[in-house]
């Protein structure tokens, strides 16, 4: 079965629902805001990464047959290592520990250089070694393993994850000053996290793999209805992004409703779509989810036309407010579209 169009949206969700949590409990327990925003980063890159396993599903494109067979044939290629090879609790957790090993290898490394100190280079290198080669030969362990378990898609897959993993932590500690204990921590959350965000669509992913057992074998249901289940989804990722941006706002000391220009108030002319779109439901979706987020370009449309006149350069303030605008629209239109559907 073909993962819906909503649940490639979580892709979002996983990383800005993350960044929410870091970040927002960072602040809160008395880090700077800027210390809390490089956490929430990380935490929000990492919890991204497992979805990194999509990468083979364009070879099902160019086995279609045409346009309306494509989105099929893309997600049927994807689903033979998706939700399975990075989206194991097992594997993440292995993974954050390599990338802790990697870190402290890596900022020893550092410390040295900026010591003025004459080092021991030979006990130095044999730290360095021991770290760094322990997390690559956990993460190559991985690669093995996946590719015992799963045949050589599963290994490339996982090798994926792996490159896609050490160049977030890279990032972090280079970008961020975040240190080995840092990338642990946003590691291990975001790696962790990400599985639990796809319980409401598609296939439960295999949390426990490369093991047998499934921890949950069904997905969860909000409603017997399947099209408010749909929408019930759909509302947890957009309440997911809502609580990312006035985190965001909280961070940077902004009001998140001074960014919404009364022009979202026309995301409530999707109601209409409830008479025109046949009901959607998790496992078609594709109308439903295109056609809503399409309403979301009333944000950055007037930024669009602007930059098409005058080419001046984009900041900050329009880009939150083109965001925070369609976010706005996108969710009347959903509310909209379900009060017309109970009506009916």
């Amino acid at each position: 079965m073909p993962v819906p169009a909503v649940s490639s949206g979580m892709f979002v969700g996983h990383a800005l629902g993350a960044f929410a949590t870091v970040a927002g409990g960072a602040r809160l327990v008395g880090c700077s805001r800027g210390r809390s925003l490089a956490l929430g980063a990380s935490a929000g890159a990492f919890a991204a990464a497992p979805d990194v396993d999509i990468l083979y599903a364009p070879v099902g494109l160019a086995e279609a047959s045409g346009v309306a067979d494509a989105a099929e044939s893309f997600w049927s290629a994807g689903n033979l290592v998706h939700r399975a090879v990075t989206h194991s609790l097992v594997v993440g957790t292995v993974v954050a520990v390599a990338l802790w090993f990697w870190t402290r290898a890596r900022s020893g490394e550092t410390s040295d250089r900026s010591d003025g100190s004459l080092p021991n280079i030979r006990r130095l290198r044999s730290l360095l070694n021991a770290e760094s080669g322990g997390a690559l030969l956990a993460l190559g362990g991985l690669v093995a393993v996946a590719g015992v378990v799963s045949g050589p898609l599963g290994a490339l897959v996982m090798a994926a994850f792996a490159l896609t993993s050490l160049a977030i932590a890279e990032l972090g500690a280079h970008y961020g000053d975040l240190g080995p204990k840092a990338i642990l921590v946003t590691a291990l959350i975001g790696f962790i996290s990400h599985p639990f965000g796809d319980l409401f669509t598609g296939e439960p992913p295999h949390m426990l793999y490369p093991f047998a057992t499934r921890l949950v074998s069904e997905r969860i249901v909000l409603t017997a209805d399947p099209t408010l289940h749909l929408l019930g989804s759909f509302w947890l990722e957009l309440l997911t992004i809502w609580l990312a941006a006035i985190v965001y706002c909280e961070l940077t000391d902004r009001s998140p409703t001074s960014y919404i220009h009364g022009r979202a108030t026309l995301g409530a002319a999707y109601a209409v779509a409830a008479l025109a779109v046949p009901a959607p439901t998790v496992d078609s979706s594709y109308e439903f989810v295109f056609s809503v987020l399409a309403v979301g370009a009333v944000g950055p449309a007037p930024l669009v036309r602007r930059l098409r006149r005058s080419r001046r350069a984009i900041d900050a303030e329009n880009v939150l407010t083109a965001a925070l605008t369609g976010l706005a629209a996108v969710t009347l239109a959903s509310i909209a579209y379900a009060a017309v559907y109970l009506v009916l």
